[in-house]
């Protein structure tokens, strides 16, 4: 195997931020400011962040007007993704999956069941990617925030990291879309 005799630079992404609440407003969102504070510190930029309630439709929207954005790379979304009733953020956010990622919640819960254990059951954490957006889905506690972020994002999310990253792999999330375009 070949070493790299160069180091890779930092790419910063556009991440937009989603809390999905019928109880919190930007001003007590305890998650969303969790996220926002460790992408910026990562070097990332909040591209948006936004607050919705627990209502398909709503949540539907927001993402789906996030993921036509040029600028905005990556979706995370939190709150949502429980079992009550009012829990309906991955039937909103999955239907625009073009690619489940099953290894996002996995690891997840495998992350997660080291700090709470099998309490991780209770959360229907989900990503995939949608028109070359990464979607991420996550839970409404600040702690299911740090742990995703900590444990996975920042490093998926970062372009130095080895020995696979999503960011690499950015520029080829839409050959389906250009296999029939005109040269």
């Amino acid at each position: 195997m070949a070493s790299e005799t160069h180091a890779r630079s930092f790419i910063p992404l556009g991440i937009a931020v989603l809390t999905v609440s019928d109880t919190r407003g930007l001003t007590d969102d305890r998650s969303g400011d969790t996220l926002s504070q460790r992408l910026t510190e990562a070097g990332h930029r909040l591209a948006d962040r936004a607050v919705v309630t627990d209502d398909v439709p709503a949540i539907r929207a927001r993402v789906e007007a996030w993921i036509r954005d040029p600028g905005i790379d990556v979706v995370i979304t939190t709150g949502g993704t429980g079992f009550t009733g009012r829990d309906v953020t991955p039937e909103a956010v999955e239907p625009l999956f073009e690619k489940r990622m099953d290894g996002f919640s996995a690891v997840f819960h495998r992350i997660s069941y080291d700090k709470i254990g099998t309490s991780t059951l209770q959360s229907r954490a989900t990503a995939g990617l949608a028109r070359s957006t990464f979607i991420f889905a996550l839970p409404g506690s600040p702690g299911a925030c740090r742990d995703a972020w900590d444990g996975i994002l920042a490093q998926q999310l970062d372009y130095r990291h080895r020995p696979c990253n999503f960011v690499e792999i950015m520029p080829r999330l839409d050959e389906h879309l250009r296999r029939g375009a005109p040269a």
